[in-house]
């Protein structure tokens, strides 16, 4: 059997857990969470204990990683505690549905983008998208260093993307925010309410374990993987409480309800080009 190479670094580790998180879910879905709640408060709470939730699942994972330092994540975890049947089922289930579904949404999705950036029509589309899975798959098959200085590379952009976002709802204020009930004047009854913008908090928060997938390839497994899923689900929290501080300034909670692309409508409000300059990000993010 060959053994993998250990060469990812704790900082390569914890971008490939930050970039896994960040995907397009928080230029998305802060619209629907806002239609759902209406309340500035309520917002800012539920995305919070979101970032709570991810932490307590990267502390539960960290404990497991540091029991079974190996290369596959959940799948090992599974085979440690509950036999070869269950394991295999999940693994097999992520193959063929979960891990591939995604693959194949996520890349039209960025072709989308691309598109909104220079049109290409419905077979440019979908020649982007596999083009986009194949040149991803090559990069992770040239090996470890490759596909971690890829995922440095997008992260860091993610990252400063999110931040410029922050630092225009900073210094431009279009809505005040206003500390009132965690719930405002919506149709939604408090638990419906609540319950169907955990929906969009839980996609917007995914991903923060697949650091735990790549134990083997780590040089120091024991102590990488547990801090980069830790550090990764802190920063993430940060950067969403940051973007939708931002979005509540520039657009207001009725603004963040009405539209359908809240990042682009939120630096549009100040920056002629933001639409254009979201549109790019979301495509990295994807």
């Amino acid at each position: 059997m060959t053994r993998l190479s250990r060469q990812l670094s704790t900082f390569g580790l914890t971008m490939i857990a930050i970039g896994s998180c960040i995907g397009s879910g928080i230029f998305l879905t802060p619209s629907m969470i806002a239609d759902h709640l209406m309340s500035s408060t309520g917002i800012m709470l539920i995305w919070l204990l979101g970032g709570i939730v991810a932490l307590c699942g990267a502390l539960t994972f960290a404990e497991l990683g540091v029991r079974f330092p190996k290369s596959g994540g959940v799948y090992v975890f599974l085979k440690e505690c509950y036999g070869d049947l269950v394991a295999f089922l999940y693994g097999w289930t992520i193959l063929t549905v979960v891990t591939s579904g995604a693959i194949a949404a996520l890349s039209i999705a960025f072709a989308r983008y691309i598109d909104f950036i220079y049109p290409l029509g419905d077979r440019g589309i979908l020649l982007v998208a596999i083009s986009g899975i194949i040149v991803v798959t090559v990069i992770n098959i040239r090996g470890v260093k490759q596909a971690e200085t890829f995922s440095n590379i997008f992260t860091v952009t993610k990252l400063l993307g999110i931040l410029a976002i922050a630092v225009c709802g900073l210094i431009w204020t279009v809505h005040h925010i206003e500390i009132g009930p965690v719930l405002g004047s919506t149709e939604y009854g408090p638990l419906a309410a609540y319950s169907g913008a955990m929906v969009g908090i839980v996609w917007s928060y995914g991903g923060w374990h697949h650091a735990s997938y790549l134990a083997g390839e780590v040089k120091t497994p024991a102590k990488s993987v547990p801090a980069a899923m830790i550090m990764g689900a802190i920063v993430v929290t940060l950067m969403y409480l940051v973007a939708n501080y931002a979005y509540l300034k520039l657009l207001g909670v009725e603004g963040m309800a009405a539209s359908t692309a809240v990042a682009s409508d939120a630096i549009s409000q100040v920056v002629v080009w933001g639409a254009l300059a979201i549109a790019i990000l979301i495509a990295i993010s994807t």
